[in-house]
C-alpha cells in the first residue's frame, strides 16, 4: 500500500510540475497578454468606467445590490462568492512563501500577473454570461464547461472536441473542490486555531471540535444553494477584507520608514540589477518572475475558469458588465490584499530586504504570522489566526458552489445534492486525518482546469472582442451607436435580454 501511495505521490509530482511549471505559466499569462492586446488595454483604456461600474455604483445602481430575479443573485453577491473562494490563505501564506522564495521582486511580477490576468478573468466572464443557460430550477449556468461545449463545439469540426474538452474541466474542477476548496482550507483553520486556543487539551479531539462546528457552519450554508452561498458571502467578505485590510494598513502605517525601502527592494529585486550581467542575476530573474507569477495566478485564479461559474449566477445583462467585476476581482485580490501582504512582510523586519530570506527560518503562514506579531505582539498571532479562518471558510463556500455546478454539468440537476452532501462529510475529514496527498492531487487538478478554460478563451477571443465592441460603441462612444446588443449566444435569451435592457431603459 505505501508503495502504491509512494507512485501517486512521484506522478502527481511530476504532473504538477508541469501544470504549474515555466511552459504554463507562460500560457496562462500569454493568454492575458493575447486579451490585453486584443481589447486594446481595455482595463487601462476603461479602469474609470470599470470602478464606476462595480464598487462605484454599489449605492447608485439597485440591481448592483439586489436581483429582482429570484433565480439569480446580485452583481455584489456574484463578487463576493468569487471573491470567497479567491481571496484565501494564499493572500497571507502564499505571499509571504512567495517573497521568501522568489526574492521581493515577486511582488513586482505578481503584479504584472494580476495586470495581464485582469483580461483573461474579464474574457471568462464575458464567455460565461453570454453562452449561459437556465437549469430545470430557472437558475443560470455558466461556466468554462458551456462556452467549451457550446461556443468552441460550434465551430467547423470541433464539436466533439468542445464536448470532451467541458467534461474534463468539469472532472478537474469537482476533484480540485475537495482539496484546494475543502480539505486544504480546513487544515489552516485547524492549524490556525489550535495555534491560540485548546478546548480539550488533546489535539485529536480539538480537531474534531474544530471540525464538526465547520461543518455544521458549512452545511447550514451550502445546503440553502446559491442564494443562502451568496447572503452569506454578501456578509462575510466584506466584513473579512475590512478586517485584514485595516489590520494591515495599521502595521504599514507603524512602520511608514520602510515603505520606501520595501517599493526599493521590490522593483530592484525583480530585475536583480546588481547581478544582472552574470548567470546568477539571470537566475534570479527568473527565480523571482516564476514565484511571482505563480502567486499572482494561484491568488486571483484568472485563467482557472473557476470563479467564472459564479459571476454567470448573476442578474446582469450585459456580458461586459459582469466582465468589469472580474476587472475589479482581480484588482481587489492581488494589487490590493496582496500587496498589503507583502508590504507587512518587508517593512516589519522579518526578512531581508535583499534577498527575501526570513531570518527566523519561518516560511508561509509562520513568516506572516511572525510579522503581525512583530507590530501588535501576541494579538498578531490572533489577529492572523482569526483572518485565516475568515478567509479559509469563505473559500469552502466558495468552491462548493463551485464544485456544485460542475457537478450539475456532469450528472444533472437533481443529483447535485450527492455531492454537497459528500463535500461537507469530507470537512471533518480535512480536519481530523492527515490530507496532504489529496491536496497535493487537487493542486494539480486545479491546475489542469486552466488548460481547456485557456484553449476556450483563445479560440473563442474573437467573440469576447465582438462582444466588447458592441458595448464600448453603444455605451461608451460619445453619442453611441444604434447596433443590437450581443447578450446571449441563445436567440431566446439574446430576446429575453434585450428586452429586460428596454424596460430598463438602457
Amino acid at each position: 500500500m505505501n508503495g502504491f501511495i509512494e507512485w501517486i505521490e512521484k506522478i502527481n509530482g511530476m504532473v504538477n510540475s508541469v501544470v504549474w511549471g515555466v511552459p504554463a505559466l507562460i500560457l496562462l499569462i500569454g493568454t492575458g497578454v493575447l486579451m490585453t492586446t486584443l481589447t486594446k488595454g481595455f482595463q487601462f483604456t476603461h479602469f474609470g468606467h470599470m470602478i464606476r461600474e462595480t464598487v462605484g455604483g454599489l449605492f447608485r445602481k439597485k440591481d448592483i445590490l439586489k436581483s429582482k430575479d429570484q433565480n439569480s443573485i446580485s452583481q455584489f453577491q456574484a463578487l463576493c462568492t468569487a471573491l470567497s473562494a479567491t481571496i484565501g490563505t494564499g493572500n497571507i501564506a502564499g505571499i509571504a512563501y512567495a517573497i521568501t522564495m522568489g526574492g521581493p521582486g515577486a511582488v513586482f511580477w505578481m503584479w504584472i500577473a494580476a495586470i495581464v490576468g485582469m483580461m483573461t478573468n474579464y474574457s471568462e466572464n464575458v464567455l460565461g454570461i453570454f453562452f449561459r443557460r437556465r437549469n430545470e430550477k430557472g437558475e443560470w449556468c455558466g461556466g468554462a464547461m458551456y462556452y467549451l461545449r457550446d461556443g468552441l463545439g460550434a465551430k467547423k469540426h470541433c464539436k466533439w472536441i468542445g464536448k470532451v474538452l467541458a467534461v474534463l474541466f468539469s472532472i478537474f474542477a469537482v476533484v480540485a473542490s475537495f482539496g484546494i476548496g475543502n480539505m486544504g482550507q480546513v487544515t489552516s483553520i485547524r492549524e490556525s486555531v489550535q495555534s491560540i486556543v485548546s478546548f480539550t487539551g488533546n489535539p485529536t479531539w480539538d480537531a474534531v471540535i474544530i471540525g464538526a462546528v465547520i461543518m455544521v457552519a458549512a452545511a447550514l450554508v451550502i445546503l440553502g444553494g446559491i442564494q443562502r452561498i451568496a447572503r452569506a458571502n454578501e456578509r462575510l467578505v466584506p466584513f473579512m477584507a475590512v478586517f485584514y485590510i485595516i489590520g494591515a494598513v495599521i502595521i504599514v502605517g507603524m512602520n511608514f520608514k520602510l515603505v520606501g525601502p520595501a517599493f526599493a527592494s521590490i522593483f530592484t529585486n525583480a530585475f536583480s540589477f546588481k547581478a544582472v550581467s552574470g548567470g546568477v542575476g539571470g537566475a534570479l530573474i527568473m527565480q523571482a518572475i516564476t514565484w511571482g507569477f505563480k502567486r499572482g495566478v494561484f491568488s486571483n485564479e484568472a485563467g482557472l475558469g473557476s470563479s467564472v461559474m459564479v459571476h454567470s449566477a448573476s442578474n446582469v445583462k450585459e456580458p461586459v458588465t459582469q466582465g468589469l467585476w472580474g476587472i475589479f476581482e482581480v484588482f481587489f485580490d492581488t494589487i490590493i490584499v496582496c500587496t498589503l501582504t507583502a508590504l507587512v512582510i518587508l517593512t516589519s523586519g522579518v526578512v531581508d530586504l535583499q534577498t527575501g530570506q526570513s531570518f527566523s527560518g519561518a516560511t508561509k503562514l509562520g513568516l506572516a504570522a511572525e510579522a503581525f506579531s512583530n507590530s501588535f505582539g501576541v494579538v498578531g498571532g490572533i489577529f492572523i489566526a482569526i483572518a485565516v479562518t475568515l478567509f479559509a471558510f469563505s473559500t469552502v463556500l466558495g468552491w462548493s458552489y463551485y464544485g456544485t455546478k460542475a457537478w450539475e454539468f456532469l450528472f444533472g440537476t437533481k443529483s447535485t445534492v450527492i455531492y454537497k452532501v459528500v463535500f461537507i462529510a469530507v470537512i471533518l475529514a480535512g480536519a481530523t486525518l492527515s490530507a496532504d496527498l489529496v491536496i497535493d492531487l487537487s493542486d494539480t487538478f486545479n491546475g489542469l482546469m486552466a488548460i481547456p478554460n485557456l484553449i476556450g478563451v483563445i479560440t473563442l477571443s474573437g467573440t469576447v472582442m465582438a462582444i466588447t465592441k458592441n458595448y464600448v460603441n453603444r455605451r461608451l462612444k460619445k453619442g453611441g451607436s444604434d447596433e443590437s446588443p450581443l447578450l446571449s449566444h441563445f436567440a431566446d435569451i439574446q430576446a429575453e435580454q434585450e428586452k429586460a435592457l428596454r424596460e430598463e431603459g438602457n
